[in-house]
């Protein structure tokens, strides 16, 4: 019979709760965004975010190869420069991915810390009454000891080989054997993540608490330079530093050495450089491409080499100047581009006034080995046979009205509206060291000779070690995810019905908890019988 109940008539039927749109909605963006497929794609997205890194020359490594781009890109270059292609690891949607990634990934780990936590804490579960049913069962087979002394045997031999076990006794007399492995899967996965938000951290502190600056630095005890932010050729300070901050530190190179293969390809740079800190006196230092220099809280690395013309240039009234010019490489064989200016020149003795229009600059191509053919590309990276072709401009240099400009090469908008002229005819002149080229005016340039100089990356990370340790613990955590397998194995040990009494009747499972194609040779080998048909493992404790 069915029985229908009858609700008073002034009782109301409950109400579905009304839930809020706004916090239904962050609740499940905040689900989609911790889940570990988004950490995935994120950590994706983060990847092929720095490709753009690795293309495009960087601003804060080399400014150097950024002018170049804009030079040989002069379209492309303002457009990739718009959408951070320039300074990618600084750009705001290089930044966006990051903090998405980190909160992702901690999203993701404390619950799963969090649930790892319970599943050390606990046992095993107690043997299911099916064993059959599991992917690997071993037939029951009969002991002649009790089931306690079989099932302390059993669990004996299960720690032996590091499983965790978990003796119980069943209400009809006989024992329930469990023994679980592999918990250190989970752990190293939990480090893989750890180790990532590490590694996350750290580059995000560093960022802030960091510093690095570039400075071109040729050899001789002239061309030192200090560490402070107005003798770098461009800088960068984090956000949590200021140029008071900067270690007190100085240097001057007093040796490059260079040496190259019969190809041209470079087989090994050395610089030599002397290096005062603090108060102290100058004290000498090697440092190689993949060795830097380490200061106390800067490390100082060689990026790149090349060669500074030196130049004496005699204006028409008999006063000379001399100066070191550095020359840009543009291709493997050091074939180097430059410009040297001399702004202040020509200065009538009488009136002790400088005539702007009588400015002189001297652009060209410098080869250190050059070719009997005069061609001017270098044949050989080493100075074997340094060339200097130049060409002279007299006139307005543009230096005055405080406009930025390239120092390595001359403005072409003073030479187009004809305030900069040439005045050395069609064809460059060809120098070497020693030789001296006689102008129209009378004046001179003598081509005195060269010095080497090393492109130099001084740089401060307080996060190094600590991202360091990141990538390595989270080496070892995957390592153990990847290796390391989960499994549980059970063994019922139950009194033998029979005459004898006092045997005991052993059935084995086995259930892999990950996928493991060797779970099945291993619960071969923990059930494996002898002759006497005894008990799993129990010839390991001395008794047939």
């Amino acid at each position: 019979m069915t029985v229908v109940e009858d609700r008073p008539a002034t009782a109301e039927a409950p109400q579905p709760r009304r839930v809020n749109p706004l916090w239904a909605l962050l609740r499940n963006s905040w689900r989609q965004l911790t889940s570990m497929r988004t950490a995935l794609v994120l950590l994706f997205l983060l990847a092929v975010a720095a490709i753009p890194g690795s293309y495009f020359p960087q601003t804060s490594v080399n400014r150097e190869r950024v002018s170049q781009y804009y030079t040989a890109h002069p379209d492309l270059a303002p457009w990739v420069a718009r959408l951070g292609g320039f300074d990618v690891f600084a750009s705001a949607w290089f930044a966006a991915i990051y903090l998405l990634l980190f909160t992702s990934l901690v999203g993701c780990v404390l619950p799963r810390l969090r649930d790892h936590a319970r599943a050390m804490a606990s046992m095993p579960p107690t043997a299911p009454k099916r064993l059959e049913r599991l992917p690997q069962h071993a037939a029951a087979s009969t002991r002649p000891e009790d089931p306690a002394t079989a099932a302390a045997s059993l669990a004996r031999t299960l720690r032996r080989k590091l499983f965790r076990t978990r003796v119980v006794k069943l209400p009809d007399g006989g024992f329930s054997v469990a023994a679980e492995k592999g918990y250190l899967k989970e752990t190293g996965n939990l480090l893989f993540h750890f180790a990532l938000l590490a590694v996350l951290i750290g580059v995000g502190f560093g960022h802030w608490y960091g510093w690095h600056g570039n400075r071109l630095l040729v050899t001789g005890a002239d061309q030192g330079f200090c560490n402070t932010i107005t003798q770098y050729d461009d800088s960068a300070l984090g956000p949590r530093v200021d140029a008071g901050d900067l270690p007190k530190f100085c240097m001057r190179m007093t040796d490059f050495e260079a040496t190259y293969q019969s190809t041209g390809q470079p087989k090994s740079f050395l610089a030599s450089v002397e290096v005062k800190e603090g108060n102290g006196t100058y004290q000498p230092a090697d440092f190689t491409v993949n060795d830097p220099l380490r200061l106390h809280h800067a490390n100082v690395h060689l990026i790149g080499q090349g060669y500074a013309p030196i130049l004496r240039y005699t204006d028409k009234y008999g006063v000379s100047q001399t100066k070191i010019v550095p020359f840009l490489p543009t291709d493997a064989m050091q074939t180097s581009t430059g410009v040297a200016q001399f702004p202040d020149v020509n200065i009538d003795p009488k009136t002790n006034q400088r005539d702007p229009k009588l400015q002189v600059g001297f652009e060209g191509v410098f080869l250190p080995t050059g070719s009997t053919d005069g061609s001017a590309t270098s044949t050989f990276p080493a100075a074997n046979n340094p060339m200097l072709y130049l060409a002279a401009y007299r006139g307005n240099l543009g230096l005055d009205v405080g406009k930025a400009g390239s120092v390595y090469a001359l403005d072409r908008g003073q030479i187009t509206n004809g305030e900069l002229k040439k005045v050395s005819g069609e064809r460059p002149y060809a120098l070497k060291p020693g030789q001296t080229w006689t102008l129209d005016d009378g004046s001179k340039l003598e081509f005195v000779g060269t010095r080497q100089f090393a492109t130099l990356s001084i740089r401060y990370d307080p996060t190094q070690t600590m991202v360091l340790a990141g990538a390595v613990l989270g080496l070892l955590g995957l390592m153990l995810s990847l290796f390391v397998h989960r499994r549980r194995v059970w063994f019922r040990v139950s009194p033998a019905e029979g005459p004898d009494t006092g045997g005991s009747v052993i059935e084995a499972g086995g259930l892999p908890r990950t996928d493991y194609p060797g779970f099945a040779a291993e619960f071969a080998a923990l059930t494996r019988t002898d002759t006497d048909g005894g008990p799993p493992g129990h010839a390991e404790e001395g008794t047939p």
